[in-house]
């Protein structure tokens, strides 16, 4: 764990939960992410200086948490820039944002630890004229509002969130996503990449993606068939949402019911949006049922 792997000429990634990118210039180098804690961002640093690499920024996919976690430490202990785009920069400079994303109002104190909110940190746009110009910004939403790749000149794509590893696809019955047009869209993308390697920030790194993306894909469409089954009958959303984790012999925690919960909502309005389920209001209570 946290092994320093060379994926091209100048491009490195290191092995750990989340995997960070790493590239190289004469003057140093950048991350891409910053890990779950700051536990991984003091890692991350150490395996930088053992190499005589000065941290010149972090390049944020994403502002989920085991992706950012390590940005404060990294920025107090070196004035770092943090670099991330749109509504992931928001989030990555307010992180109080996600957990009352994912609540739907304000989170209480379960809510409030670091594996739903990273310390905040202060971010740079991709505009910057800090940000590495030979490195291309790759839009990969859906997982997240606008989440990126990135693309280094050793033509080693960053790939984030958007595939997760058949073992992930396994153990998770439900995986995490925010929009599920957009990353049906993100994944037809990605099938058509063709790269040196590929990345992906919870699976092996590979040469041919095809086939993980196909496993996800399959993986949105599992879910849905599972949710149109439920919704034969119309269900509030407490309902549906206790039939999934039935069906899936999963256990709920707070942690669980916030995040496997916003998934359930996201697919449903993918659904109704598709006209593939309709809402009824009876007795004060939103209904969902399948069309």
């Amino acid at each position: 764990m946290y092994e320093l792997i060379q994926a091209g000429e100048n491009t490195f990634y290191i092995d750990s939960p989340t995997k960070l990118g790493v590239y190289r210039i004469p003057q140093g180098a950048y991350l891409v992410d910053s890990g779950n804690s700051k536990d991984a961002g003091k890692r991350a640093r150490q395996i930088l200086d053992a190499n005589g690499w000065p941290l010149l920024g972090v390049l944020n996919t994403h502002s989920h948490a085991d992706h950012i976690g390590g940005n404060r430490f990294l920025q107090d202990r070196t004035e770092c820039k943090i670099f991330a785009q749109g509504m992931e920069a928001a989030f990555t400079a307010h992180p109080i944002l996600e957990p009352s994303f994912l609540y739907g109002g304000c989170p209480c104190r379960d809510l409030r630890h670091k594996f739903l909110m990273a310390q905040e940190s202060r971010v740079s746009p991709f505009s910057d004229p800090g940000f590495p110009a030979q490195i291309q910004v790759i839009p990969l939403p859906g997982h997240s509002f606008d989440m990126v790749g990135f693309r280094t000149p050793d033509d080693v794509v960053f790939l984030a969130d958007c595939v997760a590893s058949q073992a992930t696809l396994s153990k998770y019955a439900v995986s995490f996503l925010y929009d599920v047009d957009a990353y049906l869209n993100t994944l037809d993308q990605v099938e058509a990449m063709e790269a040196a390697l590929f990345v992906p920030s919870h699976a092996e790194a590979a040469r041919d993606i095809r086939e993980l993306v196909r496993q996800n894909r399959a993986k949105v469409h599992e879910v849905a068939a599972r949710l149109l089954e439920i919704c034969r009958e119309p269900l509030a959303f407490e309902q549906i949402l206790a039939r999934v984790f039935q069906s899936c012999g999963m256990t709920m925690s707070f942690e669980q019911y916030v995040l496997v919960g916003s998934t359930v909502r996201s697919y449903l309005a993918w659904l109704r949006d598709s006209g593939r389920v309709d809402v009824d209001i009876r007795e004060n209570l939103l209904l969902w049922r399948s069309v």
